[in-house]
C-alpha cells in the first residue's frame, strides 16, 4: 500500500483510484461498508482521510477522542486491500475550502479520482456546508462517479465511532468489537518504563497512550501482535491500562505481559487487542498482594483467551 500525504503534483500512477472518503476513526463495520462499495468499482482501491483529524484541528484542547492513531488506521486499511491511502494534511488550506473547491481542486485536479464513495452523513468543505448529495452533483460536473453508502445498523442500532467509544469507556470490549468488526487495538512503540514488572517477575512492555480515547482503566485479557523485530508474531497476554495507583503515578500508559515470550521488545512496535475486561485498577496493601493479584490476572486472561 502506498501512502500519500498531499494532493498536489501527484503522478498518473497515484491517480485514477476509486476512493472511499471519510475520517474512518476505528475503521468500524460502517466504514468497511463504504470501503467495500469503493472496492466494487473497476479502478484501484484508494482511501482519502485527513491527518490530523479535523476535530483535533478545530478543538486542539478538547479531550482525546481518537480510537486509533494514524499508524493503526493505516495497518487496518492495508489489511482491507487498500492500494493507495491519501492522508490529506488538514490545516488552514483544507479548512477554508468551499465544498466545490474541494471537489474540483483536490478530488478532480489533484487526485484525479475515478469514483468517490462516502457515507450518507458525510460533511465536508468550509463550515461543513458540503453534503453527500452536493458531492454527487459536483462529481457529475467534473467527471467522477459518486456512490452514497447508507448508514449501517446492527440490531436496530446505528454503528458509529461514538457508540464504540461509549462501549469502551464502560469496559465492554466485546460490544465494541461487534461494532468494529475486529478487536479494538492500541498500537505503538515499546518504551522504557520503571521496570517494576520485571523486578516482580512479570516483565511488561510499556506503551504510551497519549492522544487516544482510552478504554475503561483496568486489567484486560489481550491478544498481541508484535509487528517488528525477530520475535514478530501473535501472542496471548494480559495488560494493565491506567495510572498505577500503587506507585503514585498519574500518567496513563499501557503495560502488557506477553505469555510464553522471551526477548527484548524495546523499540519494537506492538498492536494490543482488548478482548475482555477483567477488573478495575486497584491499590494493594503491599507488594505480596499485588503479585498474587497479577498471578490471578494471568490465569484469568489465559482462561478467557483459551475459550475464544
Amino acid at each position: 500500500m502506498q501512502i500519500f500525504t498531499h494532493w498536489q503534483g501527484l503522478g498518473k500512477a497515484a491517480q485514477g483510484a476509486s476512493i472511499a472518503m471519510g475520517n474512518f476513526d476505528g475503521v468500524h463495520l460502517g466504514h468497511r461498508s463504504v470501503i467495500g462499495l469503493a472496492a466494487a468499482e473497476t479502478a484501484p482501491l484508494g482511501v482519502v482521510t485527513f491527518e490530523p483529524h479535523p476535530r483535533e484541528y478545530f478543538a486542539p484542547k478538547a479531550p482525546a477522542f481518537r480510537l486509533m492513531n494514524a499508524q493503526a488506521r493505516a495497518h487496518r486499511m492495508q489489511k482491507l486491500g487498500v492500494a493507495m491511502l491519501y492522508e490529506l494534511p488538514f490545516g488552514p488550506d483544507l479548512a477554508g475550502m468551499s465544498a466545490e473547491s474541494f471537489a474540483r481542486d483536490v478530488l478532480w485536479q489533484g487526485l484525479g479520482v475515478a469514483h468517490v464513495t462516502v457515507g450518507a452523513d458525510f460533511r465536508y468543505g468550509k463550515d461543513r456546508k458540503g453534503s453527500a448529495e452536493m458531492l454527487r452533483e459536483f462529481g457529475a460536473l467534473y467527471g467522477f462517479g459518486v456512490t452514497i453508502a447508507p448508514l449501517l445498523q446492527v440490531g436496530g442500532l446505528e454503528i458509529s465511532s461514538t457508540a464504540i467509544r461509549e462501549a469502551l469507556a464502560d469496559g465492554r470490549a466485546r460490544d465494541a468489537a461487534a461494532m468494529l468488526g475486529h478487536w479494538h487495538r492500541i498500537e505503538g512503540e515499546v518504551i522504557h518504563g520503571e521496570k517494576r514488572g520485571r523486578a516482580l517477575g512479570f516483565p511488561t512492555a510499556n506503551m504510551g497512550v497519549q492522544g487516544l480515547h482510552l478504554p475503561k482503566q483496568g486489567v484486560y485479557a489481550v491478544k498481541v501482535d508484535v509487528l517488528t523485530g525477530p520475535q514478530a508474531g501473535s501472542y496471548a497476554g494480559a495488560a494493565s491500562l491506567g495510572v498505577r495507583p500503587m506507585f503514585g503515578e498519574n500518567q496513563p500508559n499501557l503495560e502488557t505481559l506477553l505469555f510464553d515470550f522471551e526477548g527484548d521488545l524495546y523499540g519494537k512496535h506492538l498492536s494490543v487487542a482488548f478482548v475482555d475486561y477483567l477488573r478495575p485498577e486497584l491499590k494493594f496493601d503491599g507488594l505480596p498482594a499485588l503479585m498474587a493479584q497479577m498471578a490471578k490476572d494471568c490465569t484469568d486472561a489465559r482462561a478467557v483467551l483459551a475459550a475464544l
